[in-house]
């Protein structure tokens, strides 16, 4: 008894070793890592995190900082600390600091002044190339393999492996895609994917706050985006709100045990987008597409939960800020709560009213699409504060304007019909369009290794209204069609890596190594992307289009300065264009400059060849 009495006031007084302490704590990582002052919002959410944390007391002393509140979890390893920042906060650095008894753990919390945004947002003036980090070169083997992560296979032969593409690797090639004609980059997502398997693909993130070390980490990331903007590149971020990697530190020891949608078993996802609006859904099908999980390895987050909401959004805001991003690519952004993304936009906006967001809606039916972003629908019950989503609408119009023969509603007609309902959207010109993605079959594969339908897809997708975004690769005409999940479409760009055989960055060698039809849609992408670059009238211009006769299809873009001319024939003979039929615009225009031949076409009267495009700038 004496014994006990002795124990008992040591450790009352903190004298125990403190491996003898059974609350005794560490510190392992606070979320955020650091703030900003000069933002809008001044509530500060912390979540620290430590082994047996929730026993220590909290304390800071720093100019325009107090704190409101402190929060105990249902697991012992976290705080959630809630701080106020006033207006006035200067720019420094805080100490936190975490006590217990004797026990003292200090650890330094920066705050930045909030950067000011120096280059435009994303716009209908832009022109996006898509790549996959670790498919599109490697330059630093030293990153190959990080220890202590679970996936350590590199295996170029196997499209689930690491293949050991890096930021860096994108850095050094950056010249590479604006030569194309682009002016913006978008990276499948480069946050931290400690998963035990296909970790490369970046969708299942274990740490919101870690670029993943195996494509360079945090500092590589922020010496990408300041090379991108050098280069006249913006840089598009790609998000995911709705799940997480059950590797996340957030799955393994939730803070709260319902911030994620749980179920008795795995449920997963309808993925059926229209019970969000249909008039007359069941509820237990609403539930399902909203609650149920995307995959077996990805928890889905309950955004209705105030802790996980405000996590989320801090995230965002410390993404923006950090790394200088231009826009957000949402993925699986119809899965998402749409209150909290309505409300997490809306806050985004309130720090950098000119960011760009754009969601991915991979639905059917224009309706369905509209209903992810600004919109006219009647009876809206959710205001959505996003600029534009995927528009796989038009993605599908393409496919059958190329494939599909001439009908009523059918081949061309198809992308005719979809733009008479634009009415539906408020700015259709900010709808990100494409021909294929890294879920998507390659293109010159849909197109039927045809290179007439190849220039005509890309035509349309390059002249009409929207932001448009191509593949890696598809400069190349890469192939291969989608399996269930989507690897085999995500090659490895020749010559990122050492001993390639055919290296597209070495341009000496280029015309040598590829094919007559790799050297002709080569030089088709790059003039016509790089006219784009330079054109206004194709970024902001007003868009006229005149009903399709007999499969061939015209349609202007113009403003007050220039006029352009776009004319389709997907016949399988010449078409002769009686330019008569519109007068309304070609006004006093007598001839056109085709920019590809440089040739002067007369308007009274032009002959088409079969399955064929023609860009004309009025004179």
């Amino acid at each position: 008894m004496r014994i006990f009495s002795f124990v008992f006031l040591l450790l009352c007084n903190g004298l125990l070793p403190a491996s003898s302490q059974k609350l005794n704590f560490t510190l392992a990582h606070i979320d955020p890592p650091n703030w900003f002052t000069g933002l809008e919002q001044s509530d500060l959410q912390l979540l620290v995190r430590g082994e047996n944390i929730s026993a220590a007391n909290f304390s800071t002393s720093y100019p325009g900082v107090s704190v409101k509140s402190i929060d105990t979890t249902q697991s012992k390893n976290y705080l959630v600390i809630h701080l106020s920042i006033s207006s006035n906060t200067p720019p420094g650095s805080a100490t936190l600091l975490f006590t217990k008894g004797r026990k003292k753990i200090s650890a330094p919390f920066n705050f930045i002044a909030k950067p000011n945004r120096s280059t435009p947002s994303l716009s209908a003036a832009d022109a996006i190339y898509l790549l996959m980090p670790d498919r599109f070169a490697n330059s630093d083997k030293n990153n190959d393999r990080i220890a202590g992560m679970f996936d350590q296979t590199l295996n170029r032969d196997s499209f689930v492996y690491r293949h050991g593409g890096d930021l860096q690797g994108v850095i050094s090639h950056l010249d590479y895609i604006r030569s194309l004609g682009f002016t913006a980059i978008w990276l499948n997502p480069v946050m931290e994917n400690n998963q035990p398997t296909e970790s490369y693909h970046g969708y299942a993130c274990t740490n919101h706050y870690q670029v993943d070390k195996r494509l360079g980490g945090n500092k590589q990331y922020q010496i990408l985006s300041e090379a991108a903007h050098q280069q006249g590149l913006k840089l598009v971020h790609d998000i995911v709100l709705n799940h997480i990697g059950n590797k996340h530190y957030l799955y393994i020891d939730p803070p709260y045990q319902d911030m994620f949608h749980n179920w008795s078993e795995f449920t997963r996802t309808t993925y059926k987008d229209g019970t969000l609006f249909d008039p007359y859904r069941a509820q237990s099908d609403y539930n399902l597409m909203r609650n149920g999980w995307f995959d077996t390895h990805m928890p889905d987050f309950n955004q209705h939960h105030p802790f996980v909401a405000k996590y989320l959004t801090q995230n965002s805001i410390w993404l923006i800020a950090t790394f200088g991003i231009d826009a957000f690519r949402i993925d699986t952004y119809a899965y998402s709560d749409l209150q909290f993304e309505s409300d997490w936009a809306k806050a985004i906006k309130a720090e950098f009213p000119a960011f760009f967001m754009f969601g991915e809606t991979w639905v059917h039916g224009v309706v369905n699409q509209s209903f992810f972003t600004k919109n006219n629908l009647s009876n809206k019950e959710i205001t959505s504060y996003t600029d534009g989503v995927t528009d796989f609408q038009l993605y599908y119009a393409i496919n059958d304007a190329i494939n599909q023969p001439f009908g009523w509603t059918e081949g061309i007609n198809r992308v005719y019909h979809l733009l008479c309902s634009d009415i539906i959207y408020q700015n259709p010109f900010n709808n990100v369009t494409h021909l294929d993605n890294h879920d998507l079959s390659r293109y010159w594969s849909v197109c039927g290794k045809d290179l007439n339908k190849y220039k005509i897809g890309l035509t349309l997708l390059a002249t009409l209204r929207g932001i448009p975004s191509i593949y890696y690769g598809t400069e190349l005409l890469m192939e291969n069609y989608a399996n269930h999940n989507s690897s085999n479409v995500r090659q490895d760009f020749p010559g990122g890596w050492e001993g390639d055989t055919l290296d597209v960055f070495n341009r000496e060698s280029l015309n040598k190594t590829l094919t007559r039809d790799q050297q002709e849609a080569f030089s088709f992408l790059t003039l016509l992307f790089n006219y784009r670059n330079q054109n206004k009238v194709l970024h902001d211009g007003k868009l006229k289009q005149f009903v399709p006769i007999d499969g061939v299809y015209a349609y202007f873009r113009y403003n007050d300065n220039a006029k352009v001319m776009v004319v389709i024939n997907t016949n399988k003979k010449e078409a002769a264009i009686d330019g008569k039929r519109f007068s309304e615009i070609i006004d006093v225009n007598k001839t056109g400059i085709d920019i590809f031949s440089g040739k002067e076409v007369k308007l009274a009267s032009m002959l088409l060849p079969a399955m064929s495009s023609q860009i004309l700038e009025l004179k």
